[in-house]
């Protein structure tokens, strides 16, 4: 499979039980587009991030990863994710929670070193994450997510725990991996941020995309 230049959602709703979080939801999203997902809690922005992912089945239509749509095992090769919590691995210090995923995805070494400079994560790069602030878990959890060069880069409120640096130093990041071809879609409640980097802004209500 080549890189994922193109990701469609045809009529995706997805329900839980009685609550419908998702509702006939049609978009796409492209290659070097910064996408930013907006909207207030409940809204379904984490669902449809989930889906996305591959993680959430939808319970009506479906989304197709382009140019060749193919299976769902080399569609997770290409993705890179970081979540609300960092789901670091705590008793490892960040060096190896980083070459963990690089060996999975076929990343060099030379590759960790350069993410773990590029969040500044080499200034503590050997101390057990459970020893680390909220921000310096969060800039290992972006590290890890971009060791591979994903090409499709899915963001839930990255900027969480991050001080001025952090952020400024994610913003960098998020622009490059654009530029070099990945579809970034970028969950955030700030709307600032949201003005800072998004190239198109959606914001869900109630399971819909707001005109």
């Amino acid at each position: 499979m080549g890189p994922i230049r193109q990701v469609t959602v045809h009529g995706v709703t997805r329900s839980f039980g009685r609550t419908v979080a998702l509702r006939g939801v049609d978009t796409s999203f492209s290659s070097g587009e910064i996408t930013t997902l907006e909207g207030h809690n409940g809204s379904g922005k984490i669902t449809l991030l989930g889906i996305l992912g591959t993680l959430i089945p939808p319970t009506l239509g479906r989304v197709s990863y382009g140019p060749s749509d193919t299976g769902i095992v080399e569609v997770r090769r290409q993705i890179g994710w970081v979540s609300h919590e960092s789901h670091c691995y705590p008793d490892l210090p960040p060096a190896q929670n980083i070459r963990l995923p690089a060996a999975i995805y076929g990343a060099t070494e030379k590759a960790c070193e350069g993410a773990s400079r590029r969040f500044g994560v080499d200034a503590f790069a050997d101390v057990l994450v459970r020893q680390l602030s909220r921000g310096q878990r969060q800039r290992v959890a972006l590290a890890r997510a971009m060791v591979h060069e994903p090409t499709f880069l899915l963001l839930d409120e990255p900027t969480t725990g991050l001080d001025r640096e952090g952020t400024e130093r994610l913003l960098v990041a998020v622009r490059e991996e654009a530029a070099r071809g990945a579809i970034v879609v970028f969950v955030t409640h700030d709307a600032g941020v949201a003005e800072r980097i998004a190239t198109r802004r959606l914001v869900l209500e109630r399971g819909r995309f707001r005109a």
